[in-house]
């Protein structure tokens, strides 16, 4: 099979985006035919049809979506490639680009990078860090959108790469005048009678304790629903709400505000996290040094 053409794949998933060559074309600034002629070549490089023409436009065949997949992850990495060698034109020797959960933003992640970066020998790298939830977290590391990830170890890591991070302990956060303020520790269970603050459906956290009061035969009483930890817990200081937050974040937000922190005694409430990459040795040395101490960075 002849070398595959980044431009052709370009147009390729553009076309599969927009459903339709002509808005392709219209979009890359390019004549439909000179898409369709290159569309045309990319199947007959690979041997297999790759679209299906509907009276309506296109859509890929499952073929097509198989490629779709593949050249994501190569566009992806040929922007990155460009993003780093442009760094390394202006004298940076590494960039690094992190996807990571909403708990390991809010507990040590951004300590732990500032340690890496005081390192003299590690001046001239930078890195870059976005929060995702955890399969996005996974998906974005498959696709070569970052090279590390860091999430819950529970997530489905089994084609990536991992080492052990950090872990927590998920707690209850309630006004100091809350009923269940008296306990020093709780089930999860206990607080299922409650209005909950939560976090969007699709979080980690959000999954876990979803799932836990269903094997109870209950549902989450759902008061307010908040984009992270820090807007949860203001909504507990007005004590319209108690929130399942890690202690890790709560402890210093609650010495502030008087809020009590009442660990969840349930198995699951101990988190472990993970950090993710591909392939260890496809990191680039800025990545595995990163890599390194980050995973030395856990407690014993």
């Amino acid at each position: 099979m002849r070398d595959l053409d980044l431009t052709t794949l370009r147009l390729f998933a553009a076309v599969c985006d927009a459903r339709s060559i002509a808005r392709a074309a219209e979009q890359a600034n390019i004549v439909g035919s000179a898409v369709s002629k290159r569309l045309a070549q990319l199947e007959d490089t690979v041997g297999t049809p790759l679209l299906l023409r509907r009276r309506r436009g296109v859509e890929p065949t499952p073929a097509g979506e198989s490629l779709l997949e593949h050249a994501r992850a190569m566009l992806a990495s040929a922007e990155q490639i460009e993003r780093d060698m442009g760094d390394y034109a202006l004298g940076v020797r590494g960039q690094v680009r992190i996807l990571a959960t909403a708990s390991v933003m809010a507990e040590s992640l951004a300590d732990d990078v500032a340690g890496f970066l005081q390192v003299p020998a590690h001046h001239d790298i930078r890195i870059s860090m976005e929060e995702r939830v955890s399969p996005e977290v996974i998906r974005g590391i498959k696709e070569g959108v970052a090279s590390v990830g860091i999430c819950w170890d529970a997530a489905d890591l089994s084609s990536l790469q991992s080492r052990g991070y950090r872990h927590d302990h998920l707690a209850i956060v309630a006004h100091a005048s809350h009923p269940l303020a008296v306990h020093e520790t709780l089930s999860f269970e206990q607080t299922l009678g409650y209005e909950h603050v939560s976090l969007p459906a699709q979080s980690a956290v959000q999954v876990l304790l979803q799932r836990a009061a269903a094997l109870q035969g209950k549902a989450i009483v759902h008061r307010v629903i908040v984009s992270n930890f820090e807007a949860a817990l203001r909504v507990v200081r007005a004590n319209l709400a108690i929130s399942v937050v890690p202690r890790e974040v709560a402890d210093p937000y609650a010495r502030t505000f008087g809020l009590r922190v009442m660990p969840l005694t349930d198995a699951w409430a101990r988190r472990r996290f993970a950090i993710c990459f591909r392939d260890e040795a496809g990191l680039s040395a800025a990545a595995r040094l990163l890599v390194k101490h980050l995973a030395g960075s856990s407690p014993a």
